[in-house]
């Protein structure tokens, strides 16, 4: 084997070595991207009952039929049970099947 073609085998295992790098990298990044997206859910298709509480009116879902609600309780436990979205916050009781809701107040 000449230098020529032993610099030309090196050359190419090292673009072959980055190649498989790179693709590696794009995969894992993919694949962080899909475990911290936010869980799509729309409360709008959910079942809310009113209750009261100590603190008031708010309502509460135990929807367990519904996927949104379903990507919801998984949203909350990724958040610690508790995450505001829009005009609402969310809770999840210590059942772990129940959600709270309550309007944030805008004043703040």
């Amino acid at each position: 084997m000449t230098e020529d073609d032993a610099a030309t085998a090196a050359l190419l295992e090292f673009l072959n070595a980055t190649e498989a790098g790179i693709a590696a990298a794009k995969r894992l990044i993919k694949e962080a991207k899909s475990i911290n997206h936010e869980p799509a859910w729309d409360p709008n298709k959910i079942k809310w009952l009113q209750a009261q509480g100590t603190s008031g009116p708010y309502e509460r879902s135990e929807d367990l039929a519904s996927q949104d609600f379903k990507r919801l309780v998984k949203d909350l436990a990724q958040h610690h049970g508790k995450l505001s979205k829009e005009v609402y916050f969310y809770w999840l009781f210590t059942n772990g099947s129940t959600v709270g809701r309550k309007k944030r107040d805008q004043t703040k």
